[in-house]
């Protein structure tokens, strides 16, 4: 098990520094994901401030049934899209942290796409 956490923070190591040496001042998506939600929030590096955030939790209070799978995954990315849009954020950096792109943060980052956002 702890082997699995070393992998996982060098996995994170390495996405967070290519961002780094990539974003040119653009807010970075993050995307952060438990057993049972899945949360997604749009941050600020330069000034070290969250700008929008979006998480399953608030999609159930909507009438989202299940808060683990791909759909609410879907719904969380179309979530955060509207609320960065509605701050005047378009353009992102996708932070899939240390997480493998597949599931529910493809589904989350497809959703957010298709709501506005660029990266």
């Amino acid at each position: 098990m702890a082997n699995l956490r070393k992998l996982f923070a060098r996995r994170q190591k390495r996405v967070r520094y290519t961002i780094r040496q990539t974003s040119t001042g653009r807010p970075r998506l993050s995307v952060f994901r438990s057993g049972k939600h899945i949360y997604a929030q749009i941050i600020d590096d330069a000034t070290a401030s969250t700008l929008a955030s979006a998480s399953s939790a608030d999609a159930a209070k909507n009438g989202l049934a299940k808060t683990w799978n791909v759909d609410a995954a879907s719904t969380v990315g179309k979530l955060i899209a509207e609320r960065a849009l509605e701050k005047g954020v378009k353009q992102v950096v996708f932070d899939r942290g240390g997480y493998i792109y597949h599931g529910r943060v493809k589904a989350l980052a497809d959703a957010a796409r298709e709501g506005g956002l660029e990266f």
